[in-house]
């Protein structure tokens, strides 16, 4: 099927990557990630709570804290909508490198827990020196990195584990060096708020 077809809902399926946006971003990280390592954090999250919330049950997010300074946060969702494409090939719902349309243009319409405005994965990836998109659905598996906001590999096929659910795994770039220190602590007690997940945080020894 033709992805002019597809409907779009949070982004649009006509393009994986809007070099413009991830510039915009780029260029104001204060501006779209005023909590600094904690506002990616509770971007990260926020997915995770839509997405046991459209479930109608109580989710799972595990957020771990890498001795390397990343930072991982992973789900027992569905994994982020994949579809074939008109070879058969998959397309990933492109929720990293474009805009999400509920949020990012005109007046903030949603807010995190911390009551910074939410805007979506797309800053996330953005503002991160290198990223890690690990999508685990009931068809199949698929992995893919991202620098400085843009794809470097395609989909890469994973053998699959039996569950379900995604994993972002990124490392803050220095945009966001003097930003508030992530503690434990700290993100416990904000993500805490969302209110469809059960949040573990895990620090890495």
């Amino acid at each position: 099927m033709q992805r002019s077809t597809w409907v779009n809902t949070t982004h649009d399926w006509a393009a994986q990557v809007d070099p413009d946006h991830v510039s915009q971003i780029q260029r104001h990280p204060e501006q779209y990630a005023p909590g600094g390592l904690v506002h990616l954090v509770l971007e990260a999250i926020a997915y995770a709570n839509d997405e046991a919330e459209s479930l109608g049950r109580r989710g799972v997010c595990t957020i771990t804290l890498h001795i390397d300074g990343s930072l991982s946060v992973a789900d027992d969702g569905r994994g982020t909508d994949t579809r074939p494409g008109v070879d058969g090939s998959p397309i990933k719902k492109p929720v990293m490198a474009t805009k999400d349309l509920r949020f990012f243009d005109g007046l903030p319409t949603a807010h995190l827990p911390d009551e910074t405005p939410r805007r979506g994965m797309s800053t996330v990836a953005a503002l991160s020196r290198w990223l890690i998109h690990t999508n685990r659905r009931l068809e199949g598996a698929w992995t893919q990195r991202y620098e400085d906001g843009v794809p470097v590999t395609d989909l890469v096929a994973i053998e699959g584990d039996g569950k379900t659910g995604t994993t972002v795994h990124f490392m803050p770039g220095p945009a966001l060096r003097h930003s508030e220190p992530l503690v434990a602590a700290r993100v416990s007690e904000v993500a805490s708020r969302f209110p469809h997940l059960d949040v573990l945080v895990v620090l890495q020894s």
